[in-house]
């Protein structure tokens, strides 16, 4: 079964065309980013998302009063953040974490992961559009819930998918009409790709 993020939410058009294309998470950005809101701003834009898919707030070595703001304002199902800013987080009880991976770990970060564990996978910047290292991606998706983001689109999830055999995948910009604007067409036509592509790899076999 396909899971699928759809990130960067920034207005109610973006949310109702992944509610109603049946994505299982949306991510709101808290990072420097065009698509940038406020956890007051996210609050209301997940309103109508609540109890039907997760809501992620994605950020990038947050200092605590703006996880405070988002903990308490925005109240994500899950923090998404670097890896190595978990080490220094403590999350509310019913926040669930996924570390973000922009490569294979090593060391004392290689031990923090558990096996089975979701985690998210990114290209070497978050939102530039630039696909992630695939190869790396596979090795750690044979023994994690790995989550495939970064630069994926229409045009080439379907090959991602078959080459890392992820858990799920994670869109942005590659389902944007311009910079942190959603494309309702976009994000239908992505969903639509990524449960072909995975009903095709269920068929022939790979897990």
């Amino acid at each position: 079964m396909a899971f699928i993020k759809v990130c960067g939410m920034t207005d109610a058009r973006a949310v109702t065309a992944a509610l109603a294309a049946g994505v299982d998470a949306i991510g709101f950005v808290f990072a420097a980013s065009v698509r940038r809101v406020t956890p007051e701003q996210a609050a209301v834009l997940a309103q109508p998302a609540r109890g039907k898919v997760l809501c992620v707030a994605v950020t990038l070595h947050p200092d605590a009063a703006l996880l405070q703001e988002i903990f308490t304002q925005f109240r994500p199902d899950v923090l998404q953040t670097d890896a190595e800013d978990l080490q220094s987080i403590a999350l509310p009880a019913n926040v669930a974490a996924w570390p973000v991976l922009r490569g294979l770990p090593s060391g004392e970060m290689a031990d923090c992961l558990q096996p089975g564990q979701r985690l998210l996978f990114e290209g070497p910047r978050s939102g530039t559009g630039r696909v992630a290292d695939w190869s790396a991606a596979r090795a750690l998706a044979a023994g994690h819930a790995l989550i495939l983001a970064g630069g994926l689109s229409p045009a080439n999830v379907a090959e991602a998918i078959a080459a890392v055999q992820p858990f799920g995948v994670d869109v942005s910009s590659g389902v944007e009409e311009s910079p942190g604007r959603k494309s309702p067409a976009l994000i239908d036509s992505f969903v639509s790709r990524v449960r072909a592509a995975f009903v095709s790899r269920s068929g022939s076999g790979e897990h």
